[in-house]
């Protein structure tokens, strides 16, 4: 069975810069380009990290059902 370290354990750094990549390969990617096109207007002045958040927590809920 695999061990994963305890949330308190993990280097904040290191997951900063594994969202980092993360957040900047979806924000490239065609879902997340039309998505953007579709909500443009209802974005207004949200950082990319607020708006890559609300696609997967968008895309997540869809997933769901």
């Amino acid at each position: 069975m695999a061990s994963f370290p305890s949330v308190s354990m993990r280097n904040t750094s290191e997951d900063s810069e594994i969202w980092a990549n993360l957040r900047e390969a979806i924000a490239n990617s065609s879902g997340f380009q039309g998505w953007k096109q579709q909500q443009s207007s209802e974005l207004g002045d949200l950082s990319l990290d607020k708006q890559v958040r609300l696609y997967l927590r968008e895309t997540l809920e869809t997933l769901a059902y």
